[in-house]
């Protein structure tokens, strides 16, 4: 696996090493070995699966805080999507600041994302299937959002009218929420 640092210390790209030949391919999307050799020590507890069946469905910003904050390593197994990790420590020198990576089937990419991040991302195509583990399980007292578009946080996410869900649409900006990191 290749890691591959970003703008933001401690969010990073997974490239996995794929082999293929006549029958498809084979690759390791998740190695403690590998990921503990590269100097990352998570303990992922949960996997969890989203499909978004239209183009232009955008899921979050979400993210968990305190205690329960999440570590996440995201993956997209069918299509593609727009990956955005964005930085709510207040104590951060990048705070407010973001990262986006197309993830998709076809480049086989991960992002690694750590405690303290809002993440979210936008479907490119239609049938986009999401995979991503956690390190620490779904704590509904803990969780939170930021709006999607929120002027402060300026994220270009190439949609000007994304198919939200009603929970999303209805998320504070950041000056008013409360993010707990």
């Amino acid at each position: 696996m290749d890691f591959i640092k970003t703008e933001i210390d401690g969010v990073v790209i997974v490239e996995p090493a794929v082999f293929g030949d006549h029958r498809g391919f084979f690759m390791e999307s998740w190695s403690k070995r590998s990921f503990e050799e590269a100097g990352f020590d998570y303990d992922f507890v949960q996997d969890n699966h989203s499909l978004s069946t239209v183009k232009g469905t955008l899921r979050g910003i979400h993210f968990q805080c305190g205690a329960y904050a999440q570590a996440k390593l995201v993956r997209c197994v069918q299509g593609s999507v727009l990956d955005v990790a964005v930085d709510l420590r207040p104590f951060s020198a990048t705070y407010k600041k973001w990262v986006a990576v197309e993830l998709s089937a076809e480049n086989k990419r991960q992002l690694l994302i750590p405690r303290g991040f809002g993440h979210g991302f936008v479907t490119l195509t239609d049938k986009a299937e999401f995979l991503y583990k956690v390190d620490q399980n779904y704590a509904p007292k803990n969780e939170g959002g930021i709006r999607w578009n929120d002027p402060e946080l300026a994220i270009d996410w190439g949609v000007t009218a994304p198919i939200l869900s009603s929970k999303d649409q209805s998320l504070p900006f950041l000056r008013d929420a409360d993010t707990g990191f």
